[in-house]
């Protein structure tokens, strides 16, 4: 049978219908595709019919050409199919009358020349192949021949399907290692990443072998998203590409007729969402039935070859109406969901403590027929959310399980708007609602270091849940925690901790890392928010729990031995303990040695030691760093010298601190300064000590054109373009007094403390302290600034100085 001869046999014609087809309005993302799939099935089919094809050839579709789902800038998967009667030559020659058509309109193109029996026997050995014929669709010539290609294919796929199902999910998850899970991704690859449109062709797959299906319940809705997108992603950008690029959001959800890029991430991520939770299923019950099989034949062996009965499933009980049954938490035969409210979190808690997957039909039916809880919850409701909490790492299956089928929007309604919440800051791993579950499950491991695990685990539950409002996320996070702790049951001093704890999660840690820990009006001002012991207990704990849940840019050593002496010395004065003069403070034994050799010599001393970041929790270590000290007689320039030279030699600042030493009496009387800094190489290892004093005296003395040399390298290697930073603030802090304290937020960059230092050397200042904080591309420093006789600036100065750092950084 051969196909009869269509139109739009040139190329020029398919070309202008294919444009005409991709710029029309008002056309749906699906009917586009079919649109395109059709169109170019007809134009194939005529080259075909005008090429002469040798009897018993035929041009198939197959992948996602197959499916007829052609995106604006999808490759063509083409196989010609021929029975072995023509000769080589002919068939090369009906390939190149194919294939040079598709190029030379600059299309995509995969292709292969195979009879059926390679074609089966190519498929044997490569999964992709096997895959890509489970969709092979006939275009024109000797269409029987696709099609019972086709039918054998799905035969051998179904025949082999229990050696290739576990190949294939082996694919699916070395994938997901090279590209991460889409629902978390800021810049994800809406094909590769997990989640995403490869998987749903991986279900597919698992469905055509009759081992197991994938739950349908929102997969088809999920799958035409992620291919709308990538629709105007190839629309708007011109290009094949899968990945969605921060600068190109903006156009596609404009192209969507979506309000901005968050709300198409957060569509996108939902759409990932349901694909994960459906292959999650998938392949477990793909496992299930494996496992089943192959204990058949040893059965069987035993029996002396008789079939083995089905014997009834094995019934675990693990709490009031929730039982184990073949590795999953399901719900007893007694249970009454629709007379037991409290019964899906108490299946939830069951199911994460020892470790189970919530059954999927356990969760529907809990979905459609459990009573709403009463409000405020009961106490059994309430423990068995923080039971839930407090599992760890299985928290998060079950969790997810839950967020499936709506039942955490119905148990805390508030939960609808950080649900899929991008976060558009790099050093977060997480969406908000994910960063929420995982600050719950590290959380989870500090519990035996407080005093009420219970409000840590709600705590870290809620701490970001303001994010879905305007403003400040910390002080809305308050008032919605106030509102949520009522209604699960806390009475009014716990609700007050929780709202508490919220308010100020990011205290301790933006003070150890952004304040002077010696003033004392730092450590003050920290222990009249947090207000006791017990809170603060509460509060060290959050801190760990939230950073470590944020990514491993957001927590280290330093990181954590700063948040644990600003709370020691918090505990301090709420214990009524005094605070040492900061004045009277004696330098190290180090740090006076090198104060006492710089003034017998007149000259910088400097003491470099090298020691990476010790991995916590895990965690991966950061780039090796070492602790600097500088000590030097006291003159203007050091600051903008020493972070010039450090970023000169490739060295990132994580912390600075520069300080005039007091040296004890007989030890020399002329101010020396003395800078302690924490730096970490970009890559490989820091420099050797020498050469960084060496630049430093070249740096001090002149010849050394620190600015020249770092612009030259910003021209020889320009940042990677994405969205634009936005301008630099600089404000005044009013909550010291010793000195006036400026904070600065801007772009990290290198060579940026050196811009900032050679403005405050301008303006005639003297700088206290500096204490640096970076967090992926943001940079957050505070310096403490003086007038040269060690007063501080008057308002209207402190507010001009601003202004003009702002200036000098923008």
């Amino acid at each position: 049978m051969t196909a009869s001869v269509p139109q739009h046999a040139t190329g020029e014609e398919y070309a202008a219908e294919r444009l005409a087809l991709l710029r029309g309005e008002g056309r749906p993302g699906p009917e586009r595709r079919t649109a395109l799939a059709r169109l170019t099935d007809d134009w194939l089919a005529a080259l075909f019919a005008a090429a002469a094809p040798p009897p018993g050839t035929a041009l198939a579709a197959v992948g996602g050409y197959g499916r007829a789902e052609l995106s604006p800038r999808s490759d063509l998967d083409l196989l010609l199919l021929h029975d072995g009667t023509a000769t080589g030559k002919e068939i090369a020659a009906l390939a190149d009358r194919l294939w040079y058509p598709v190029w030379d309109l600059g299309l995509a193109l995969d292709h292969a020349v195979r009879t059926p029996a390679q074609a089966r026997a190519t498929a044997a050995g490569d999964l992709k192949v096997q895959l890509g014929l489970l969709d092979a669709r006939p275009l024109a010539g000797a269409t029987g021949t696709v099609t019972a290609l086709r039918t054998a294919a799905l035969a051998d796929w179904r025949d082999h399907a229990a050696r290739r199902l576990p190949e294939l999910a082996e694919l699916c998850r070395d994938r997901a290692a090279r590209a991460g899970e889409l629902r978390f991704l800021l810049e994800p690859d809406l094909k590769e990443a997990r989640g995403g449109l490869r998987d749903t062709q991986a279900l597919r797959a698992v469905a055509a072998s009759w081992l197991a299906d994938a739950p349908r319940d929102g997969l088809d809705a999920a799958r035409r998203r992620l291919l709308d997108t990538r629709d105007a992603l190839h629309l708007t950008t011109g290009r094949a590409t899968d990945r969605l690029a921060l600068q190109e959001q903006d156009a596609v959800a404009a192209h969507l007729g979506l309000l901005d890029a968050d709300t198409l991430l957060r569509e996108v991520y939902e759409a990932a969402d349901t694909v994960t939770y459906a292959s999650d299923l998938t392949w477990r019950a793909v496992g299930r039935v494996l496992r089943a099989r192959s204990a058949r034949p040893r059965l069987r062996a035993l029996l002396g070859g008789r079939a083995p009965q089905q014997a009834p499933a094995e019934r675990t009980p693990l709490a009031e109406g929730v039982v184990e049954m073949d590795g999953e938490a399901v719900l007893a035969r007694s249970a009454k969901p629709e007379r037991d409210p409290v019964l899906p979190l108490r299946a939830a808690a069951a199911a994460a403590q020892h470790g189970l997957p919530l059954s999927p039909h356990a969760v529907r039916h809990l979905a459609a027929t459990a009573g709403p809880l009463p409000v405020p919850w009961p106490a059994e409701a309430r423990e068995a959310l923080v039971t839930l909490l407090g599992a760890g790492p299985s928290t998060v299956p079950v969790w997810e399980a839950l967020e499936a089928e709506g039942l955490v929007t119905r148990l805390l309604p508030d939960w609808e708007r950080v649900r899929h919440r991008p976060q558009r800051n790099p050093v977060h791993t997480w969406t908000v609602d994910r960063h929420l579950v995982e600050t719950a499950v590290r959380a989870a491991s500090l519990t035996r270091r407080v005093g009420r695990p219970d409000l840590l685990l709600t705590a870290a539950l809620l701490h970001d849940i303001g994010k879905g409002w305007p403003g400040d996320h910390s002080a809305a996070g308050e008032t919605i925690a106030r509102d949520l702790a009522a209604r699960i049951g806390f009475d009014r001093t716990d609700t007050a901790t929780l709202a508490a704890l919220v308010r100020h999660h990011l205290l301790l840690v933006d003070t150890a890392t952004r304040r002077d820990l010696d003033d004392p009006a730092t450590v003050h001002a920290v222990a009249t928010a947090v207000g006791t012991v017990g809170t603060l207990e509460l509060l060290h704990a959050l801190t760990e729990a939230d950073a470590l849940a944020t990514g491993p840019a957001a927590w280290s050593a330093w990181r954590a031995s700063l948040v644990a002496d600003l709370v020691k010395r918090v505990a301090g004065v709420l214990a009524g303990e005094p605070l040492p003069d900061p004045e009277a403070a004696a330098p190290s034994a180090e740090q006076e040695r090198l104060a006492v050799e710089a003034l017998r010599t007149g000259e910088p001393v400097l003491s470099l030691r090298t020691r990476p970041e010790e991995p916590l929790d895990g965690d991966a270590p950061e780039p090796v760093g070492a602790e600097l000290l500088v000590a030097l007689p006291e003159r203007p320039g050091v600051l903008p010298a020493v972070a010039g030279v450090l970023a000169l030699h490739r060295l990132t600042v994580r912390t600075a601190e520069l300080r005039a030493a007091r040296l004890p009496d007989g030890l020399g009387t002329a101010p020396v300064l003395v800078l302690a800094w924490r730096v970490a190489a970009e890559y490989g290892s820091p420099p050797p000590g020498h050469r960084l004093r060496a630049d430093l005296l070249r740096a001090l003395d002149g010849t050394l054109d620190i600015p020249a040399r770092l612009a030259e390298r910003e021209a020889a290697h320009p940042r990677r373009r994405g969205v634009p930073a936005p301008p630099p603030r600089v404000t005044v802090v009013p909550e010291s007094r010793l000195a006036t304290v400026l904070e600065i937020r801007a772009q990290d960059a290198p060579g940026l403390l050196h811009r900032i230092g050679r403005a405050l050397e301008g303006a005639a200042v003297r700088v206290r302290s500096a204490h640096v904080s970076t967090l992926g591309a943001n940079a957050v420093d505070t310096l403490y600034v003086t007038r040269p006789d060690g007063t501080l600036l008057a308002p209207e100065e402190a507010a001009g100085l601003a202004r003009e750092l702002e200036k000098a950084l923008g």
